[in-house]
């Protein structure tokens, strides 16, 4: 396994800060570096800025959110990045959430299974150099007639990008999402992943989709890890708490009572009671109460906490499922954490 880590650019940004954060995770052996893009400073220039301040490891969007740009512009992003970097670009993509889409982008969130599809097949076609004709679930190029003015035509890409075949990766949880992630995508980039419970819940999905994909695009690989605190004491309490807090967050706000992808996952690994309990609290504005509901059954198994003779044995774990990228993440008060991140990829190798 390689390792991956997230860029925390997000909410702030300090460019020196984030060059010289860039630079100690390439150092100490991180082989590919993301971040998100919600509604604060925007992914595209972050990652190409940082693009130009490191030398080999890989950046990837995770993720753009398909309904943020046009298909062609998506297309365009990546391989200006992927070229400014000489090829070490990931399009990871996503299609949000309806919350994050209607009321910050003002777009409708609608067939985002189609979306997802579209941007990937027009991105490939850009990249080609062909001219780009699609006639798909959300989008046709050009438009057809009785839409527009009807003087859209094919065009083709006008220069020559580093490379055609740019990996994406798609962010993705739900049954039917995953089946077309492994169907069309080079990277699945899953969240709050327990590797004990990946071929009860997403087994069948996989499955569908491994069959209709095509062999050019190898073996789908997997992102996905969770928080690292080594030893014991208040510190990896603090690191558990922490990882309570967000799936509690996620579980229970992110999303209206009936739509909330993480709520629906947090069931189908077996927590029917817990996720329940944890939306009905945090709905109410009982926040606190809401995280301490998630199990330590879920802490236990979903993060990289305790002595290293444990966690050595859950990296195995995530492993032996066929994990690509163990995906971590170091607390801000751990002592010297590029030995952590070091140790950890010792390990991992």
């Amino acid at each position: 396994m390689q390792i991956s880590m997230a860029l925390g650019a997000g909410a702030s940004l300090d460019p020196k800060s984030l060059a010289r954060q860039a630079q100690n995770l390439e150092s100490a052996g991180v082989d590919l570096v993301w971040g998100g893009e919600i509604y604060g400073y925007d992914l595209v220039s972050t990652l190409a800025y940082v693009a130009g301040k490191t030398e080999k490891m890989k950046l990837m969007t995770g993720i753009l959110p398909v309904y943020s740009r046009s298909p062609a512009l998506i297309a365009q992003t990546a391989m200006t990045i992927d070229t400014l970097s000489e090829g070490r670009f990931i399009l990871g993509l996503g299609s949000s959430g309806p919350q994050v889409i209607e009321g910050w982008h003002g777009v409708p969130f609608k067939k985002p299974l189609g979306m997802t599809r579209d941007v990937i097949e027009i991105c490939r076609k850009v990249w080609s150099g062909d001219k780009v004709e699609h006639e798909g679930r959300a989008f046709s190029l050009p438009l057809p007639e009785g839409e527009g003015t009807g003087l859209g035509k094919p065009l083709k890409l006008m220069c020559k990008p580093f490379r055609r075949d740019i990996p994406v990766a798609v962010a993705s949880i739900g049954p039917k999402n995953v089946e077309m992630t492994a169907e069309l995508a080079n990277i699945w980039q899953p969240i709050h992943f327990l590797p004990e419970k990946f071929h009860d819940v997403w087994g069948d999905s996989l499955h569908a989709g491994k069959a209709k994909r095509s062999s050019d695009l190898g073996e789908l690989q997997i992102v996905a890890g969770g928080l690292v605190a080594l030893g014991s004491g208040p510190s990896v309490e603090a690191a558990r708490k922490a990882v309570r807090d967000n799936v509690g967050f996620y579980v229970g706000g992110m999303g209206a009572r009936d739509q909330n992808f993480y709520n629906d996952l947090f069931k189908r690994y077996g927590y029917e009671q817990e996720a329940e309990e944890i939306q009905d609290l945090f709905l109410s504005g009982k926040r606190d109460e809401a995280f301490s509901k998630v199990p330590d059954d879920y802490v236990d198994r979903a993060s990289l906490t305790g002595d290293e003779g444990r966690v050595r044995e859950r990296i195995e774990v995530f492993k032996e499922v066929g994990v690509t990228y163990l995906n971590i993440d170091i607390p801000a008060d751990t002592e010297n954490p590029m030995e952590v991140i070091e140790k950890v990829k010792a390990w991992a190798e």
